[in-house]
């Protein structure tokens, strides 16, 4: 259609072209016209002035000499710059007699560079005019262009660049009767299609987060009555091998428990479930919950600066039985224990005396599921160290670890009310 029409436009200015040059033909000498001018002229020599020739239909300009070059006359608007440039113009000289006396000149001025100077302004005019309309249409079908093709394009290109950040929910909104028109449904049911697999996904991974989450709370009770009765064989015990049988069936079954513990937590907080509880607590209860894992007297600590911090009791309770779990664990010596207050914080500093680990590990140490090149032989998940910080940060606290020259040291910082 546009090729149509630009076609059109081009073969409309070439005919109006050729129009404007057939028009502008020199015009044709009229030998009746200037013979009766030269006629009037010779009869009234030296009366002439325009009312001799308003009735001679003599389109060409004249003017008239006399016998010394002098203008007497000329046509209105004519100028007449002497006989050489009408010569060179090669205008119309004609003399003029009477009897045999010679009178002057006529001179019939040829127009022919006016008729080209008109001529090439209406060609100049007339190509403007055109390629005024061919850029109106090269514009119009700009417009349309990016109306219909490359708006819709960006808009596709939008649209992928959500559907690759995961942006599911937002539609490819596309203008009816666009030019793409099932290719760009076809991307939206795509989206929606997408959209509903990653939410078939999610519900699925939830539920079997859930499961897990169900089971490690169930299997807590049987293995809290392996415990309670081992605890009772213990207190009734009196052989030694008998004793050292119970003493492990005991230690095992409170490492399952800590292992279920730490799973628990870790799915719960993929689930968002895992709460905490923020209340202003005496630094005081610290002691207690020291004591709560101090098995055999191994831990060694100051008396802790009184203050009120900000905690959830039972979270602290469990990050303090996890950081000293893994001591006896992996360094199995005694953990010393400082607190001091420092910027707005009651930090706890747990000192054991092991091998420490590597420097490159350190920034691993509480990602989950991680665990150092120092486990071999020890059980354990590599949670308990992650849940310990989510606990931590989320009770505005900050949680820390380095190596010491004599051994390995976590800091906790509990925020000042």
């Amino acid at each position: 259609m546009l090729t149509i029409l630009i076609l059109i436009v081009f073969i409309t200015g070439i005919i109006i072209s050729v129009i404007i040059i057939n028009n502008k033909n020199n015009s044709e000498v009229d030998l009746v016209a200037i013979n009766e001018v030269v006629k009037i002229v010779e009869k009234n020599w030296g009366q002439v002035n325009d009312e001799l020739f308003h009735h001679i239909d003599l389109k060409q300009p004249f003017v008239i000499l006399d016998d010394l070059g002098k203008v007497i006359y000329q046509t209105p608007g004519n100028h007449f710059d002497g006989l050489y440039e009408a010569i060179k113009n090669r205008d119309i000289v004609v003399d003029l007699k009477h009897g045999h006396e010679f009178l002057g000149k006529l001179i019939i001025r040829n127009n022919e560079q006016l008729i080209l100077q008109q001529m090439k302004s209406e060609l100049i005019n007339s190509n403007i005019v055109i390629f005024g309309v061919l850029m109106l249409i090269n514009i119009l079908f700009i417009l349309y262009v990016h109306r219909t093709v490359l708006k819709p394009f960006r808009q596709l290109q939008n649209f992928a660049a959500n559907v690759a950040r995961g942006n599911l929910d937002i539609p490819l909104v596309m203008d009816k009767n666009n030019h793409f028109g099932a290719f760009t449904e076809s991307f939206d049911i795509m989206r929606e299609e997408l959209a509903n697999a990653r939410q078939r996904e999610y519900e699925s991974n939830r539920s079997k987060k859930e499961l897990v989450a169900t089971l490690s709370h169930d299997i807590k009770t049987p293995v809290a009555s392996i415990k309670a009765v081992s605890e009772l064989m213990l207190m009734q015990a009196a052989d030694e091998k008998v004793i050292k049988q119970v003493n492990t069936i005991y230690s095992k079954a409170d490492q399952i428990d800590l292992l279920i513990t730490d799973m628990f937590h870790a799915t719960l907080e993929e689930l968002q479930q895992l709460k905490l509880t923020v209340t202003e607590e005496s630094s005081e209860v610290l002691v207690k919950m020291i004591e709560n894992v101090n098995y055999d007297n191994q831990l060694i600590y100051d008396s802790i600066p009184q203050c009120i911090i900000l905690i959830d009791p039972v979270r602290l309770q469990q990050v303090i039985d996890n950081i000293i779990s893994n001591s006896y664990k992996y360094a199995g010596t005694k953990i010393e224990i400082k607190s001091q207050i420092h910027q707005g914080y009651l930090e706890l500093h747990f000192n054991d005396f092991g091998l420490g680990i590597k420097e490159d590990e350190l920034p691993l140490l509480f990602n989950k599921y991680y665990r150092g090149k120092n486990v071999e032989g020890k059980n354990g998940s590599g949670l308990g160290l992650y849940i310990s910080k989510y606990f931590i940060e989320n009770m505005n606290g900050k949680i820390n670890c380095y190596n010491r020259n004599d051994g390995f040291t976590i800091v906790i910082k509990m925020k000042l009310a």
